[in-house]
C-alpha cells in the first residue's frame, strides 16, 4: 500500500533521523483511517510498524536476490506447466516449500533442452530466498571461471568459502562445456565439502551415463556422483523444446517420393537411478 507523500512533510527528518522513512508511504492512509475512528492510537502505531516490516523485509529478499544470481520473472506462477502436462506438479509443489534444504538434499532436474529446467530450478531458489536460506545460482563453468580467476587476484579461498556454505548452491547446465583439470579439482571440493551439509541444484541436459565425463577421471567421477546422489531428489523432464514451439512451422512443397520417418532424438532418461531419489517424467 504505497500512497505518494509530499517529499516536504512535516515527518520527514524525524523519520530519516530514526532510519523509518518508508513509513511515509502509508501514514497518511492509516492517519486517514485513525481520523475517521477506525483505529486506536496503539492499532495506528502497530500498523505503521507492521507496514515498515514488510517493507524491509521485501527489500531484504530483493537484495539477496540479486546477490544469488536469480533472474527476474523465474518463478513457479510464470512456469507454463500446460506445456507438460505429465509433469508430477504435486512433487514440483513438494520441492517448493524446500524441505529437501533443511534435509541437506541434493536436487537433479535433468533432461533435454529447452523443457524449462532452469526456470524450474530458478523457481525453487526464489522459493528458498523467501524463507531466508542463502542462494547462489550460476552455470557450472561460469562459477568455476570464477573461482579459477581468484587464483590471481587472491579472492580464491574467499569465493570458496562461499561456495562452499550458502544453504543452496545451484550449479546449471552441468557438463554442457568441457572444464579444465583445475575446474575438475575444485568441482569436487565443492562437492566434497558440501556434501551431508548443504544442498547442491543441478540442471543438466545429459543422460546419467554420460554424468562421469565431466570428471575425466572415472575414479574421482565415481567418488564425486556417489556424493552427489547419495541423499537426493531426482526430478527428470522430457518433452519438446519451448523455444522450438514457438518457431513458425516450415511449410514444404508436396512430395511424390515416399516419406521417411524422422529420426528419433536421443533419450534423455536416467540409465540409472541414483539411491534415495524421487523421479518423475513429462512427455
Amino acid at each position: 500500500m504505497n500512497v505518494p507523500t509530499s517529499p516536504l512533510h512535516p515527518l520527514l527528518p524525524k523519520l530519516k533521523q530514526l532510519g523509518l522513512s518508508g513509513m511515509l508511504n502509508t501514514l497518511d492512509v492509516r492517519a486517514a483511517q485513525a481520523a475517521n475512528g477506525q483505529l486506536a492510537p496503539t492499532e495506528f502505531l502497530a500498523l505503521l510498524l507492521d507496514d515498515e516490516l514488510e517493507r524491509r523485509q521485501q527489500k531484504g529478499i530483493q537484495l539477496r536476490l540479486q546477490e544469488a544470481g536469480w533472474e527476474e520473472g523465474k518463478t513457479l506462477a510464470r512456469f507454463d506447466f500446460s506445456a507438460l502436462p505429465t509433469l508430477n506438479r504435486s512433487l514440483v509443489m513438494e520441492l517448493a516449500t524446500c524441505g529437501f534444504l533443511a534435509r541437506h538434499e541434493n536436487l537433479l532436474l535433468c533432461g533435454p533442452t529447452g523443457v524449462g529446467k532452469s526456470h524450474l530450478m530458478s523457481a525453487f531458489a526464489y522459493e528458498a530466498v523467501k524463507r531466508g536460506y542463502r542462494v547462489l545460482l550460476k552455470p557450472v563453468h561460469q562459477l568455476l571461471q570464477d573461482l579459477h580467476a581468484g587464483r590471481a587476484d587472491g579472492t580464491y579461498h574467499r569465493k570458496l568459502v562461499k561456495v562452499c556454505t550458502v544453504d543452496f548452491l545451484v550449479l546449471d547446465d552441468f557438463g554442457l562445456r568441457p572444464l579444465s583439470a583445475a575446474a575438475i579439482d575444485d568441482l569436487y571440493e565443492i562437492i566434497t565439502q558440501r556434501y551431508e551439509h548443504r544442498a547442491i541444484g543441478i540442471t543438466s541436459n545429459r543422460a546419467w551415463e554420460e554424468w562421469p565425463e565431466v570428471f575425466g577421471d572415472r575414479l574421482l567421477a565415481s567418488a564425486a556422483l556417489d556424493r552427489l546422489t547419495h541423499h537426493a531428489q531426482t526430478l527428470i523432464i522430457t518433452g519438446r523444446s519451448y523455444r522450438q514451439r514457438d518457431r513458425p512451422q516450415e511449410v514444404r512443397p508436396p512430395s511424390t517420393t515416399s516419406a521417411v520417418p524422422p529420426v528419433s532424438p536421443p533419450s534423455h532418461g536416467a540409465a540409472q537411478t541414483p539411491a534415495n531419489t524421487t523421479q518423475t517424467h513429462a512427455e
